[in-house]
């Protein structure tokens, strides 16, 4: 893919210290540290290295990574690692694809309180798909999947849910056979949306009367119990969006699916269209109309706000596994599922398809021969010190 002409990092270049200045309010120093991790990404500021290709001589300078987590030109290579480390964990069966998504009236509460509020919608969402699915009237089977925490919209805004990646199927109770679903998908949307808002509100409930959650500004008033089981009511009163898709290929097929989910940040430097005048435009897919794309402009300082919104708590974990894929289960329960199936557990260590390319080699732009490291160079001595306050610039 080629490289995008505007980039995340030239935005927070542009934006500086003003931004900074302005946003001093409710700025952390996470936030600032991301920002500096992204506009460093990639420069002379963070050192690099001299490449030569070993047939025609041709050099070129590479600068390092940030490796942070939310900086859009970071992920490429956490994803390929992830996805390798899948590659033999996925069954040879149908995959579904299930959303789950936070009512936006909790939103506002999950921002302030982000590490509880996001745990509860793994634990909750988790505990929902393994109890429907381990109904006897449903499926009668334990299932193992892994979940995926997105909290954006396409237009940046606050959006809390989940992606949920199922296997069409699962274990009996007593392990002794592998249980197929009898429809085109076994768990039913409305059951689902049901006993997640009970599940959630639920433990919601729990962690306020033990005092896990915080209220801050306009929020304050939900500290009173009356207020904050006001507010459970209110989004009680609708029906909760559980998105289903439909079961789609084998592994292969899941492989490339789950690539545009596991490691995105809020949105990529390809959505990037222009910055002119101080605002930045960017494509964004209205799914009210048929995925329509469209452009949405925003003065730098609003899109950045936006984008800050979901960075996630430092060591915060946002891909999580449950169920025969969970942690502590998958060793012994993963070589009882291909068994069960009839079919071999891929080698731990067997080489991705020729059509993956090896991350280690970096093919000469003239000659197409292999690029190697000849020197390696400092970070600038600018930056090798910390800025002495929170409003340093960027």
């Amino acid at each position: 893919m080629d490289r995008p002409t505007l980039e995340l990092a030239d935005l927070v270049r542009a934006a500086g210290q003003a931004f900074l200045d302005s946003a001093q309010g409710w700025l952390t120093p996470q936030h600032v540290k991301t920002l500096r991790a992204i506009r460093r990404c990639r420069t002379a500021e963070l050192g690099g290295h001299v490449d030569a290709c070993t047939q025609c001589g041709h050099q070129a300078i590479s600068y390092n990574s940030c490796r942070n987590r939310h900086c859009p030109k970071c992920q490429t290579n956490a994803r390929r690692r992830w996805l390798d480390a899948r590659r033999r964990e996925l069954l040879p069966t149908p995959y579904a694809h299930v959303v789950f998504t936070l009512p936006h009236e909790l939103a506002p509460l999950a921002l302030q309180n982000k590490k509880t509020v996001y745990s509860l919608l793994f634990q909750t969402s988790a505990q929902t798909l393994l109890e429907v699915a381990g109904n006897p009237e449903r499926l009668g089977a334990e299932i193992g999947f892994f979940s995926v925490l997105h909290t954006w919209s396409q237009k940046l805004e606050h959006h809390p849910h989940v992606h949920c990646v199922v296997p069409a199927g699962g274990l009996a109770p007593d392990h002794s056979r592998w249980i197929r679903p009898r429809g085109r998908f076994f768990l039913p949307k409305s059951v689902l949306a049901t006993v997640f808002r009970g599940k959630f509100t639920d433990a919601l409930s729990r962690a306020f009367e033990q005092g896990d959650l915080g209220f801050y500004g306009r929020m304050k008033p939900l500290a009173e119990p009356k207020a904050f089981h006001a507010l459970l009511r209110r989004a009680c009163r609708h029906k909760w969006v559980i998105h289903v898709k439909r079961p789609f290929g084998g592994p292969e097929h899941v492989l490339r699916y789950l690539g545009g989910y596991t490691h995105r940040v809020a949105i990529s430097n390809h959505r990037l269209v222009a910055f002119e005048d101080g605002k930045v435009a960017f494509r964004w897919r209205d799914r009210a109309h048929h995925n329509k794309k469209r452009l949405l402009t925003l003065p730098v300082h609003e899109f950045l706000r936006r984008f800050l919104l979901h960075l996630l708590p430092p060591a915060f974990v946002r891909i999580r596994h449950f169920g025969f894929l969970a942690n502590r289960r998958r060793a012994k329960l993963l070589p009882l599922c291909f068994a069960l199936l009839a079919a071999p557990m891929p080698a731990e260590n067997q080489a991705p398809p020729a059509s993956s390319p090896d991350p280690e080699f970096w093919a000469c732009p003239q000659c197409g021969g292999r690029m190697v490291i000849v020197e390696r160079l400092a970070a600038a001595p600018a930056y090798i010190r910390p800025p002495p306050s929170l409003t340093a610039a960027l």
